[in-house]
């Protein structure tokens, strides 16, 4: 029995699929639903649990070569919570991290996932695409 880290075996056996360049989106709780995309819902309660908390147990696991926000993200959110994201995108020093518009966003990046993991986070633009390296 699992006793720390991820826990969820829906999670677990999604990122267990991943392979070079597989595409995962870590998203907040208004993204769109894609019917073909498999979907992890994990959302709780408002705010529960976060991207940056679902990012921060993924990434220590998982080769990222490149991560994927809205340039919206940096727009309409105040610096404290753009900083803490900064900080949690630098935990991977060596992922590309590419900011584009949040409808480019969906429609090129998005697309390509193996998966979507839906958190409960509240904050604007949140999501995150991220790709194995």
């Amino acid at each position: 029995m699992l006793k720390s880290g991820i826990l969820n075996p829906d999670i677990l056996s999604l990122i267990a699929r991943v392979r070079h360049t597989n595409r995962l989106v870590i998203c907040d709780w208004a993204f769109p639903f894609w019917p073909e995309i498999e979907t992890v819902d994990i959302s709780l309660t408002h705010g529960i649990p976060t991207v940056q908390q679902v990012f921060d147990l993924i990434a220590p696991n998982f080769e990222i070569g490149k991560i994927w926000q809205a340039e919206q993200f940096l727009a309409v959110n105040e610096q404290s919570v753009i900083d803490s994201f900064n900080t949690t995108l630098q935990s991977c020093p060596n992922a590309e991290v590419i900011r584009m518009d949040h409808d480019a966003f969906k429609q090129d990046i998005v697309q390509g996932a193996i998966g979507i993991i839906r958190t409960a986070d509240a904050t604007p633009y949140a999501n995150l695409v991220i790709e194995s390296a």
